[in-house]
């Protein structure tokens, strides 16, 4: 017998969620071939088989969390045709001697199979009803006691249908039983107006929770400027064909931004740090974080020495990054260590917004829609202008509103002449 169990996932992360079984019981597995998704605060993870094997038992349902070295699965040795050969040799060591004619060893292999149906869904004592892993989530959700539901089953085994059948069924008068403790339950709906109660993942739980800390630990405060975005578009218009034959990939705002704020945080390096008990560690390296709106919520993967990649290297990164994003393959390397973040709500429609800090980094920038407004050139002459706000959101423990604004300066200096990215070392 084979155990699957959780494996280590991080430094930081003792336990995990089971998001989706890839495999069910009798399904024959090859090694390295994935059997079940694991979703942990930070990233999906598929949790492979060592050996070859059939899927005998799952021990926790969907949605049931796990630690860091659980047994979640047990599989049968062996490989080619599954569990039903190997309760068939079982089956012929205890009843056959010697070999039996080919129709009487089909008899048997039909046997054996049922046989081990009735194995595989056998519940030990203790255990309780026997009932497959969709069926125990759904009654656990439901409030409903497996015991009292009626199957028709073969082998006693409930499935998800019993337990809706039981749900819609009126319940049955029984003999007054001693009280029990009250379960939790979902509050009922104010003046009986439809609500819907949705269980938020552990993504979405983690997200949820750092953001509230990094507010409660952080003295956070916001600067902004605006940007006139003329002169970048005009440079993507003549260089875009150039640029997408040479590194087959778009030019966008996003390399310019990550090249200008390199910039920057080499003259304000107190923005590339961050706050370790009672002292402040200054990053020598550029880590760039950009914020990717994700199926389970915003990650922050991270573009590794930003400073030493040209603009095309910098846009197949992030666009790299964004499919792993949005099809939750990104894996925890890809989304720690970074000493700085970019993100851009103008890809929604954001005109103006105050970014929260991605603990434990100490500033971030907020990108936003560009919007046609009239700008004056000089005392007598206004032009309408393609315009960006920016914000800087930052740590004002260690970080001076000075230092803040000084660097939000120079992101809208080298967004405004490009070409003084070019002469950044």
């Amino acid at each position: 017998m084979i155990e699957i169990k959780v494996p280590e996932l991080a430094e930081s992360i003792t336990e995990g969620t089971v998001a989706s079984w890839l495999k069910q019981p009798g399904d024959h597995v090859e090694k390295g071939e994935a059997i079940v998704e694991l979703e942990t605060d930070k990233v999906n993870i598929e949790v492979p088989a060592d050996e070859s094997g059939t899927l005998d038992e799952q021990l926790a349902a969907e949605g049931d969390t796990v630690q860091v070295g659980q047994v979640i699965a047990r599989l049968s040795s062996g490989s080619g045709g599954g569990t039903a050969v190997a309760t068939k040799t079982k089956a012929e060591a205890a009843t056959e001697t010697a070999p039996a004619p080919a129709e009487t060893k089909t008899e048997e292999v039909g046997e054996a199979k049922k046989v081990e149906r009735r194995e595989e869904h056998v519940a030990s004592p203790g255990k309780g009803p026997i009932a497959t892993p969709a069926a125990r989530k759904l009654a656990r959700e439901k409030g409903i006691d497996l015991s009292a539901i009626q199957t028709n089953d073969p082998i006693g085994r409930i499935n998800v249908h019993d337990v809706t059948n039981h749900e819609s069924k009126p319940a049955p008068t029984q003999a007054p039983q001693a009280p029990k403790a009250p379960a939790a339950a979902p509050q009922p709906a104010a003046s009986g107006k439809d609500e819907e109660r949705i269980k938020m993942t552990r993504r979405r739980q983690t997200i949820a929770n750092r953001l509230v800390e990094v507010q409660q630990t952080a003295a956070m405060l916001t600067t902004f400027n605006e940007i006139d975005m003329s002169a970048v578009m005009a440079l993507r218009k003549r260089r875009q064909e150039k640029f997408v034959k040479d590194n087959d990939v778009k030019l966008g705002f996003m390399s310019f931004f990550t090249k200008a704020a390199v910039a920057a945080l080499k003259r304000m390096p107190y923005l590339n740090a961050e706050i370790q008990g009672n002292e402040i560690v200054l990053k020598k390296y550029y880590d760039i974080g950009i914020a990717v709106s994700a199926p389970d919520g915003l990650v922050v993967p991270v573009v590794r020495e930003a400073d030493r990649k040209n603009f095309g290297e910098i846009e197949k990164d992030i666009l790299h990054l964004a499919d792993k994003a949005r099809n939750n393959k990104l894996g925890l390397s890809d989304l720690t260590g970074g000493t700085f973040t970019i993100t851009n709500g103008g890809v929604f429609g954001s005109l103006l917004s105050t970014p929260i800090l991605n603990g434990p980094q100490v500033a971030i920038l907020g990108m936003h829609s560009i919007q046609l407004r009239p700008i004056a050139i000089d005392a007598e002459t206004m032009e309408n202008r393609p315009m960006m706000y920016v914000a800087l959101s930052y740590d004002h423990r260690i970080v001076d509103g000075r230092e803040a604004v000084t660097f939000l300066k120079h992101i809208k200096d080298m967004i405004e002449d490009p070409e003084q990215l070019l002469f950044e070392a």
